[in-house]
């Protein structure tokens, strides 16, 4: 049954990874998948000799000698914490994509764009990756990567040009989230998880991740592409609220509080989050009654907002799919973490792989594995490979061996156009060709990844 279980998850995984081939959404996949694996667990539990007990994290060598209720009561018992802590991670992303929402109800990001003041390409290019890389690490890497291409179609309208600051806001929204806990879903499931805390990540990574957007952006800055000055066309003013820059700031500021309400009161940040909404949305609700002071505020916006408030109308726009992605895939990785499929795996890596690589510091799993989840997070989606690495590795919190995964899985992801979701939905925005990234781009995020992961590898020993 071990063998079933562990071949669908195969199979689900590999539909996930070619979702663009099979032009399936990759969360039809990851829910199938989920649902038989646990229903083949619940069809051979009888045949189990052993079970990873999630609560007290240890396994039960002695599963086998328990009557079938007790096998049935514990892994319902199981089942029942997985689906606690990975909801721990959905509403706190449902808290913080609704918030973004709001903002962009007010139209709040295109106070961004009055940033950009000079039409040299190479200023302009380390404006988008300094902002990439702040923003991300904020609002996290996708919603920045899709916040920043779209100011940047409207200030750079030479489509090949634009594709190469496309190509570098994704390296820079990748670094940009990997060193915060709330910047990218795999270290907001290592955060959550309580693998790492707010302080040491930030520590740990800050300077990596600085290396891994700032090599490349350096390298660019003398490509032929981002020579001389660009024709900056004067759009038309935008149609924006006179609370714009009110709702970004305190938008992003309420974001931001999250870790710290976390750190105050140790509650989860899921709490911290639904906090920061519900004040967000106490002045999105105020100023929505306020109406706006648009000079032109006719049909199609008014269409737009006309029957909702700002909250409802955001949780419309929300990215449910990508939510119950993230619920099909973690479940599915709890299953073969219950059944100790992840534990021994773990094991024989730990005996086997350190001969090829250098050893981390405090821990047995050499620096070439973490090097490879990394490079593997280009080719398949990094959630599943996070979502394993907790249940085949056991080290404390804080130890270097979560920080340098969150480093290798948040960043090895732009060394490919589909490696990350900053990529795909960037590819999507502008219609990049995966082999003109894989030409053009692809070198540049290698570079920076590798920088980055030396400077890790330095900067580890002075903690």
């Amino acid at each position: 049954m071990e063998a079933a279980i562990i071949l669908v998850f195969a199979m689900g995984y590999l539909a996930i990874t070619l979702e663009h081939s099979l032009k399936i959404d990759k969360l039809i996949p990851a829910l199938i998948m989920m649902a038989l694996c646990w229903a083949l667990i619940a069809f051979g539990l009888e045949s189990f000799v052993q079970w990873f007990d999630s609560g007290k994290h240890a396994l039960l060598d002695t599963f086998g000698t328990f009557s079938r209720d007790e096998k049935m009561h514990l892994m319902e018992e199981t089942l029942l914490h997985h689906l606690g802590k990975t909801s721990e991670i959905l509403v706190f992303l449902l808290g913080a994509m609704t918030i973004v929402e709001i903002i962009d109800y007010f139209n709040g990001f295109s106070t961004i764009k009055s940033f950009v003041k000079t039409k040299n390409k190479v200023k302009i290019l380390w404006i988008f990756s300094i902002l990439a890389f702040i923003l991300s690490a904020i609002i996290d890497n996708l919603t920045a990567t899709i916040v920043l291409v779209s100011i940047l179609q409207k200030i750079v309208k030479d489509r090949s040009v634009r594709l190469w600051y496309a190509g570098l806001i994704i390296i820079a929204a990748n670094a940009g989230g990997a060193w915060s806990p709330i910047g990218d879903v795999t270290t907001t499931m290592l955060w959550i998880g309580k693998k790492v805390t707010t302080g040491h990540l930030i520590g740990y990574l800050f300077l990596p991740s600085f290396l891994c957007m700032a090599i490349p952006s350096l390298i660019a800055s003398f490509l032929p592409a981002f020579k001389g000055e660009l024709n900056v066309e004067e759009s038309e003013e935008e149609t924006r609220s006179k609370f714009s820059s009110t709702m970004l700031y305190l938008g992003l500021g309420a974001i931001v509080f999250v870790p710290i309400f976390k750190m105050v009161t140790h509650l989860p940040p899921y709490v911290g989050m639904m906090l920061s909404l519900g004040v967000v949305a106490v002045f999105a609700e105020i100023y929505s009654n306020s109406k706006f002071s648009m000079t032109q505020f006719h049909a199609e916006e008014s269409d737009a907002h006309a029957n909702h408030s700002p909250v409802h109308y955001s949780l419309s726009k929300i990215e449910l799919p990508s939510i119950l992605f993230f619920l099909g895939i973690l479940m599915a990785v709890a299953a073969l973490e219950s059944l100790g499929i992840l534990f021994d795996f773990a094991g024989k890596l730990e005996e086997t792989m350190p001969m090829l690589g250098t050893e981390l510091h405090h821990s047995g799993v050499s620096d070439i594995v973490v090097l490879l989840l990394g490079v593997g997070s280009a080719v398949i989606d990094n959630v599943p490979l996070v979502a394993a690495s907790l249940g085949m590795f056991h080290e404390p919190i804080d130890n270097e061996l979560w920080h340098f995964i969150a480093y290798s899985a948040g960043t090895g992801g732009s060394m490919l156009i589909i490696g990350s979701a900053a990529g795909v939905v960037a590819m999507g925005m502008e219609k990049i060709n995966f082999f003109w990234y894989l030409r053009k781009i692809a070198w540049l995020a290698f570079i920076g990844f590798i920088v980055g992961a030396a400077a890790f590898m330095y900067t580890r020993t002075l903690f």
